[in-house]
């Protein structure tokens, strides 16, 4: 093998190498994107008079707060961002489809994704 081919060789191995080296581990999210996803779910921990309602149960934020870390650790392989959480995690039930809510003081209810959301977009 020639001296051109073997520095061919080493340059495509060291591009390879720093390609790869350069991406997020594939099985848990970055740091950057778990602070989100505690962020999205301590704000959900904290809504007062707020009902949170999965499969037709209603259970309080901290409840909920508690549901969806849950929910998270045993899909962690599946999270790499704060929008992967809310599409996987925090939506709908993987059980039965259903969405999951937020049901306010007021009555109003949300879809717990569009509502996770929007407040992704502010943080």
């Amino acid at each position: 093998m020639d001296t051109s081919m073997k520095q061919k060789l080493i340059l495509q191995a060291l591009f390879l190498f720093c390609f790869f080296a350069g991406l997020p581990a594939a099985e848990t999210a970055a740091p950057g994107e778990k602070a989100k996803i505690e962020a999205l779910i301590s704000h959900v921990q904290g809504l007062e008079n707020a009902t949170f309602v999965r499969n037709g149960s209603e259970y309080s934020a901290a409840n909920a707060a508690k549901f969806l870390r849950a929910k998270w650790e045993r899909h962690d392989k599946e999270v790499q961002t704060a929008a992967d959480f809310i599409a996987k995690v925090a939506s709908a039930s993987g059980t039965s489809g259903k969405a999951y809510l937020i049901r306010f003081k007021d009555g109003k209810e949300t879809p717990c994704g569009e509502y996770l959301t929007a407040l992704l977009k502010k943080l």
